[in-house]
């Protein structure tokens, strides 16, 4: 049966009418949304059935947090414009999946001069001792956590040693990315358990794995979940000179101005330059970027999206 209108926007029968601090509340505050949590999704191509309470409320927390911290996951989808064309095919090229994107977007919200109170640094968040074991250099002058190509090649020999270490269990996988593969087997071992999933962790590794999938939610998907992009906003990739330094340097700033950019240019580029010289007493072949003019304007300069579900 058809209602009144009248009826339909009065209150039940019963149901006290609405206080004058309430509909002033009503009228100030922005509509809150709980995020809906699927019953499944994949991770690497495996799935994971979230039917189980506690996998349901722990996703449910993550990808509620993430939905609402605005600022922070709206430059990460920004930033993933610019620098997933880099990160993707080495990833490829590595046979991971590119899922593990997705890890990289919680390490550092792809900040590229990231750097923790623990002392871990770039996109990649690799500690100093791990970025050495897996062929980085870490110095005063040079730190290779912050090249982005190396350092995401770094991360594949971390996954796929890792990969190898829990049998293809990518659950345990990303757990050790965050806790350690030594504290993750030994809870392995201890608990009984095949699977990181299932394991009485720390707070944060215990919701690390969570985060990266509600990550992988979002950005699969943004506009579902509020964010609101045109392509100009994104951030985009850019076009370099590739110049090798096989010695050393004396001055940073005077070789990029001899190169036709500032120090600040050179800088932001290369980020592993850590310090205004370069001793290199090895001889060490080092690459470069000098960024194109075309790519330092935003009138200018080439606007690919990696994803057009990223914007309207």
């Amino acid at each position: 049966m058809l209602l009144p209108a009248a009826l339909l926007l009065s209150p039940a029968a019963g149901a006290p009418a609405a206080s004058a601090q309430e509909q002033a509340a009503s009228a100030r505050f922005a509509r809150v949304v709980s995020p809906e949590i699927p019953s499944s999704m994949t991770l690497c191509g495996k799935g994971v059935r979230l039917d189980r309470t506690d996998m349901y409320e722990r996703l449910d927390r993550e990808l509620t947090s993430m939905a609402y911290t605005h600022g922070a996951t709206m430059l990460t989808i920004k930033r993933a414009n610019k620098y997933f064309p880099v990160m993707a095919p080495i990833l490829r090229s590595n046979g991971v999946p590119a899922d593990v994107l997705y890890l990289a977007c919680v390490e550092s919200s792809l900040n590229p001069r990231a750097y923790s109170p623990a002392k871990a640094a770039g996109i990649w968040q690799f500690m100093p001792a791990t970025a050495r074991q897996y062929g980085l250099e870490v110095s005063e002058e040079v730190d290779e956590r912050y090249n982005l190509e190396k350092a995401t090649a770094a991360a594949c020999r971390y996954l796929k040693n890792a990969l190898s270490k829990y049998g293809g269990n990518w659950s345990s996988v990303m757990a050790s990315y965050n806790g350690g593969m030594g504290r993750i087997s030994g809870e392995l071992e201890k608990q009984q358990a095949d699977n990181a999933f299932d394991l009485y962790l720390t707070d944060e590794t215990s919701r690390y794995m969570f985060r990266i999938m509600a990550m992988k939610l979002i950005m699969e998907n943004p506009a579902a979940y509020g964010f609101d992009l045109r392509r100009e906003q994104l951030y985009f990739p850019a076009t370099y000179k590739e110049v090798k330094v096989s010695g050393p340097v004396d001055d940073w700033a005077t070789w990029a101005k001899a190169q036709g950019i500032s120090y600040r240019q050179l800088r932001d580029d290369n980020p592993w330059i850590r310090a205004r010289k370069l001793t290199n007493k090895a001889g060490k072949t080092y690459t470069v970027k000098v960024a194109t003019a075309e790519s330092t304007s935003r009138s200018k300069q080439q606007r690919p999206v990696y994803n057009e579900k990223w914007v309207r």
